[in-house]
């Protein structure tokens, strides 16, 4: 990963492998696993001051939904080019790429515009998170990487989770383009210690033509399109048994299976099918997947239930989807007793099937309703959650 100790003084930083060199490089990961963790849930607070201000009450879940889309549409594509060109070239670009897109989302005006930055944030987003762990198992060997990968996960849940609280108080405080704005100041100080601090090997030319299967990240990524489509205007843009919503899901289908006939063929598919075939590496990815949708619903619209129904400042929904912050880390540290007396697998069906019941009450929260019921709910789910995620 890094230069070997032999490097001349003068000629280049010292080696990050060094422990006084790799301080630096850890905390530029922990920046941008953090830039790129808390913009999934940041903007959450602060929709009815964008709907105010731009309109789009209609779409306004695609803020969340297209951001989401391009970084996992892009993780696989920087794990090649990583791999073919080096870390730190695809790090230091997703991080540029992320900015610009920060940038451009605080100049937005409309709401289509800001959707299509949230696009961009997501495609330098996808570098962040595709590259940061690479790098920190390249940092560390076998015995030390548990450490860093725990910090790294710790970050991200810390991150998420707090996001919708920051959202609100940028929001409330000040305006909801600073919810961006304050992108720029942390991306850039991420930025100058990636590029000082992180050293890596020379590499050496390919000899084969490097190639990366575009096809199939774009057949991956119009699939996902089509079936976002369907399921978030789906109930709200027209009904769900009407002409658009069964096109779209029908579309979607028929281009999963194109996708599926592309990675078939592709030399060197995005997906490759092995993944699949294993029955616990695919396990494992359907898990997550399905954290990631219990994580979608309530920071999307919980928020907007605690302003709009319950009349709560954006400072006080924001804490309201953030008490979760207070039983999943309790939840998580207690979990290794559990999976101990009854295995990794049952731990975590146990806490996906209390994540589900958590999500099958939100649509029973009263109307009106006091803040303590949404308050509760997101404890339990943050409890359920703990129990699910660690033993993955």
């Amino acid at each position: 990963m890094t230069e070997p100790s032999t490097t001349r003084a003068g000629t280049g930083p010292a080696p990050a492998s060094a422990p006084a060199r790799r301080g630096p490089v850890v905390a530029a990961l922990m920046l941008g696993m953090g830039l790129a963790a808390i913009d999934g849930t940041i903007v959450s607070t602060a929709v009815p001051q964008i709907v105010g201000d731009l309109g789009g009450l209609a779409v306004f879940s695609w803020l969340f939904s297209g951001y989401l889309l391009a970084v996992t549409v892009t993780l696989p594509v920087y794990g090649k080019l990583s791999d073919t060109f080096g870390r730190k070239p695809v790090l230091v670009a997703g991080v540029v790429l992320f900015l610009i897109g920060s940038l451009l989302c605080a100049a937005a005006w409309n709401m289509a515009s800001l959707i299509a930055f949230r696009v961009v944030q997501g495609l330098g987003g996808g570098a962040l998170q595709g590259t940061i762990q690479t790098i920190a198992a390249d940092l560390y060997p076998l015995k030390e990487r548990p450490k860093i990968q725990a910090k790294l996960s710790s970050v991200w849940a810390a991150s998420a989770v707090a996001g919708p609280a920051a959202g609100g108080l940028l929001a409330g405080y000040a305006d909801w383009r600073w919810i961006f704005l304050i992108n720029l100041p942390v991306g850039l100080v991420a930025l100058w210690l990636i590029c000082r601090y992180l050293v890596e090997p020379e590499r050496t030319a390919p000899r084969a033509r490097v190639r990366i299967d575009w096809a199939g990240a774009l057949c991956v990524f119009a699939t996902g399109v089509l079936l976002l489509t369907a399921l978030v205007q789906g109930g709200v843009a027209w009904p769900w048994l009407s002409a658009p919503s069964l096109g779209l899901l029908g579309g979607a289908a028929a281009l999963g299976a194109v996708t599926v006939l592309v990675e078939r063929r592709a030399a060197e598919p995005i997906i490759p099918g092995w993944v699949w075939r294993r029955r616990t590496i695919a396990a494992v990815n359907l898990a997550l997947g399905a954290l990631g949708l219990l994580m979608v619903a309530p920071t999307v619209f919980l928020p907007t239930y605690a302003q709009s129904v319950l009349g709560l400042g954006p400072i006080a929904a924001g804490f309201v989807l953030s008490v979760m912050t207070l039983s999943w880390p309790l939840s998580a540290a207690l979990s290794n007793r559990v999976y101990t007396r009854i295995g990794f697998r049952l731990t975590a069906v146990l806490g996906i099937s209390g994540a589900l019941l958590v999500l099958l009450a939100f649509p029973l929260l009263p109307f009106p309703g006091e803040p303590w019921q949404p308050a509760l709910l997101m404890l339990l789910l943050g409890a359920a959650l703990g129990l699910f995620q660690l033993p993955l």
